[in-house]
């Protein structure tokens, strides 16, 4: 349903179930809190209120963790299959929120291509900063595999995410085969 002027409309687009997971634990300390909202962020869940979530039935497998994460803290959680009267709002939010992490991501390739770039502009071709370059590419694939796990909509930009993973990619190899080539690596 959409509210417009006290007046609600069905929205048809009732194709997701979701599940709504709200807690109540102690403010202090504060570390349950924060370990709580950082599982449901990595799980992609989206803040609907203060202690209050939503995530697809499909990405609801951090529920085990989440509970457990409550119970450290003696607290309460409660957790409720719903489909929402609105899906297609919640999941443009969802949306959204992957959409902005994709984001984010492609930024942080652009960052490390252009890392490789000034490693190669000031000649260090040394084992040791291939090896943190490819530390660093690995965290990348890492992330990406993370985030395609739950972007169960399909943001608008994680085709874009992928090529730039793999122009990374690319960009590492170039830079190793330098390192080879002047010696640098056994």
């Amino acid at each position: 349903m959409r509210r417009s002027n006290a007046c609600y409309t069905l929205d048809v687009t009732m194709s997701t179930s979701w599940v709504v997971l709200t807690y109540r634990v102690p403010n202090e300390p504060s570390r349950h809190r924060v370990a709580l909202w950082r599982e449901l962020r990595r799980a992609g869940a989206v803040s609907l209120q203060q202690a209050t979530w939503a995530l697809p039935t499909t990405a609801s497998a951090v529920l085990e963790r989440v509970t457990r994460l409550v119970e450290r803290a003696d607290g309460d959680l409660f957790a409720f299959d719903a489909e929402p009267r609105d899906a297609g709002r919640l999941e443009a939010l969802y949306t959204q929120t992957r959409e902005e992490e994709w984001l984010e991501f492609i930024r942080e390739c652009v960052k490390y291509e252009a890392e490789l770039d000034h490693e190669e502009a000031i000649g260090k071709f040394t084992p040791a900063e291939l090896d943190e370059e490819e530390q660093s590419l690995e965290r990348l694939r890492r992330w990406f595999r993370e985030l395609r796990a739950r972007d169960v909509f399909g943001a608008p930009s994680a085709p874009e995410a992928e090529q730039r993973l793999k122009s990374s990619a690319e960009r590492f190899e170039r830079y190793a085969d330098r390192v080879y080539e002047i010696g640098g690596a056994p």
